[in-house]
């Protein structure tokens, strides 16, 4: 035995997601279609800078009135 080994050790967070896991299997693949509904999307460059040329400047006291 090493002096360096130690005793198998796991923290409370990674039981508790292992028993998630084990629970719902389909637990992971829900979560990949979910980043993929938001996150994983190609972006069209040409319609974002249209976007961005068209954007108006805000003027800076938005809530102040001209009483």
């Amino acid at each position: 035995m090493s002096i360096f080994q130690r005793d198998h050790y796991t923290s409370e967070a990674t039981q508790f997601i292992e028993q998630l896991k084990a629970q719902k299997p389909g637990l992971e693949q829900a979560q990949r279609d979910g980043r993929a509904l938001l996150w994983d999307k190609q972006v069209n460059r040409d319609v974002q800078q249209d976007l961005q040329a068209g954007r108006v400047a805000q003027k800076p006291y938005v809530y102040q009135t001209n009483a």
